[in-house]
C-alpha cells in the first residue's frame, strides 16, 4: 500500500479533461444537443446583460478618473465583472460540461491600506479578463440566438451539427478568457492552503507547548514554593523537618530543571543547533527502541527551518517505530539530490502504516506540504515499511550561523 501526499501535484485543470466532452454530434436530438441549444439561445440576454454592465463600468468609472472616486467605482466595477464571469462559468458548467476552476479570490481582507488594495483590484487579471469576455460577447451572442432559433424551424436537421459547433467555440472562450491563469492560480492556491496549514500546525504546537509547561514545570514550581514556605515555618521550631523538606525541595527542583530541559529539546534541541542532522539524528535513534542505522550524507548543513522540518519529521517516525511497527531493526537515510533534500525511513516491521491510521503520518505530511515538500509512505500489510519525505534544499545564510553561534555559547554559559 502506497499513500503519496505532494504539493507538486495540480490541484485542478481548467476544463481540459475528456470528461468535458460530450458524445459526438448525431441528426437525433439527444439531452446534449438540447443543452446546447438552450445554452445558445440565453446567450444573447446573458451577453446584453454584460455588455451593458461592462460598457457603463468602463465608462463611470473611467470618466471619474479625474475626481477621488473614479478608481474606486473602476475597482469595485472590476469586482463585480468577477461575479459576471461566476455566473458564466456556472451556466457553462451546468449546460456545456465545461469544468473550470474559480479563480482565487483577491485578499482584500489583509493589511496594507486602502491604496494597496485598491491598486491589487484595478489590476486583477481575472476581472479584466472577463470584462474583455463580456465585451467582445455581445455580436457573438446575437449571432449564435438569430443561427439556432432560425436552424430551429429552418435546418432543424441538421441542427445538432450546427449546434455543436458554435458550442465548441463558447467552450473555448469559456476555456480561454474565463478560467484563471493555471499555474499561477493553482500556485496562489496551493499557497493559501498552505498557509492555513502553517498556522495551524504553529497553534497546536503553542498549545502543546502550554500544556506541557502547565502540567509539568509549573505544577511542580508551585508545589516546590509551598515547600519552601512549610520549610521557612518551621526552619526554627523543628530545624530537622525543615532540613527534610528543603531537601524534598532540591529534588523537586531537579525534577523541574529535567521537564524544561526535556521540553526546550522538544521545541528545538541544542545538539542539532550545535552540531547539525547527523549527531541529531543519532541521538533520536539511540533512544528508539530497536536497532537503528543512521545515515547522514551532507556536505553541508541545510537551512535552519529546513533541518528542523527534517530532525522533527524523523524524530516522530522513529516514535512510530517504537510503538507500533513491532520492528526488530529500522534505518535512517539522509541525503541530497540537486535541490532537494531526501529522507527515507524503513523497518522490517508488520507495515499497514497510513496518512489516515492515527499515527500522526497526516500531520507530517502537511507540514512538509507546507513548505514544498513531498511525503510518501510504502506500507504493505506484514511490512517492511518505507517512508519517504523531500524538502527543498535551502542554503543556510548568515542568519541561521548567528544563531548557532548565539545558542551554544548560551549553552555553554548553562
Amino acid at each position: 500500500m502506497t499513500e503519496r501526499l505532494s504539493t507538486t501535484t495540480p490541484r485542478g485543470t481548467a476544463g481540459t479533461a475528456a470528461g468535458d466532452r460530450p458524445p459526438p454530434a448525431r441528426f437525433a436530438y439527444d439531452r446534449h444537443t438540447w443543452m446546447e441549444i438552450a445554452y445558445l439561445l440565453a446567450n444573447f440576454p446573458a451577453s446584453l446583460l454584460g455588455f451593458v454592465y461592462v460598457v457603463t463600468m468602463l465608462s463611470i468609472g473611467v470618466g471619474l478618473t479625474v475626481t477621488v472616486i473614479g478608481f474606486p467605482l473602476l475597482a469595485a466595477g472590476l469586482m463585480g465583472a468577477r461575479q459576471l464571469g461566476r455566473l458564466e462559468r456556472a451556466r457553462a458548467r451546468a449546460l456545456l460540461g465545461v469544468r473550470v476552476d474559480e479563480p482565487s479570490r483577491l485578499p482584500m481582507r489583509g493589511g496594507g491600506g486602502f491604496f494597496p488594495r485598491l491598486w491589487m483590484a484595478l489590476k486583477d487579471p481575472v476581472g479584466w479578463r472577463t470584462v474583455l469576455y463580456d465585451f467582445i460577447r455581445l455580436p457573438w451572442g446575437i449571432l449564435t440566438f438569430v443561427v439556432t432559433l432560425t436552424s430551429l424551424f429552418v435546418l432543424w436537421p441538421v441542427l445538432p451539427f450546427i449546434a455543436r459547433g458554435l458550442a465548441n467555440a463558447d467552450r473555448a472562450m469559456v476555456r480561454g478568457l474565463l478560467s484563471p491563469s493555471d499555474e499561477l492560480e493553482r500556485r496562489i492556491a496551493e499557497l493559501e492552503s498552505d498557509r492555513g496549514i502553517v498556522v495551524d500546525t504553529a497553534a497546536a504546537d503553542l498549545r502543546r507547548i502550554e500544556r506541557d509547561l502547565h502540567d509539568g514545570a509549573q505544577a511542580r514550581l508551585v508545589n516546590l514554593a509551598m515547600g519552601l514556605g512549610l520549610a521557612k515555618e518551621k526552619l526554627l521550631e523543628d530545624p530537622d523537618a525543615a532540613a527534610a523538606m528543603v531537601d524534598e525541595a532540591h529534588g523537586e527542583v531537579k525534577l523541574a530543571l529535567q521537564e524544561l530541559r526535556d521540553l526546550a529539546r522538544g521545541i528545538h534541541p541544542a545538539v542539532l543547533t550545535d552540531r547539525g542532522l547527523d549527531a541529531a539524528l543519532s541521538s533520536v535513534a539511540s533512544r528508539c527502541t530497536v536497532p537503528v542505522r543512521v545515515t547522514v550524507d551532507l556536505s553541508e548543513r541545510p537551512a535552519a527551518a529546513i533541518e528542523g522540518i527534517a530532525y522533527f519529521t524523523v524524530s516522530e517516525l522513529l516514535q512510530n517505530v517504537s510503538k507500533h511497527s513491532r520492528a526488530n531493526s529500522a534505518s535512517v537515510e539522509v541525503w541530497r539530490s540537486s535541490d532537494r533534500l531526501l529522507i527515507q525511513v524503513g523497518d522490517d516491521g508488520r507495515g499497514g502504516a497510513r496518512l489516515d491510521g492515527g499515527t500522526g503520518m497526516k500531520g507530517l505530511a502537511d507540514r512538509l506540504t507546507s513548505v514544498d515538500g513531498l511525503f510518501v509512505v510504502d506500507s504493505p500489510e506484514g511490512g517492511p515499511t518505507t517512508v519517504t519525505a523531500e524538502l527543498p534544499w535551502r542554503d543556510r545564510t548568515d542568519a541561521d550561523t548567528d544563531a548557532t553561534v548565539r545558542a551554544s555559547g548560551a549553552a555553554r554559559r548553562r
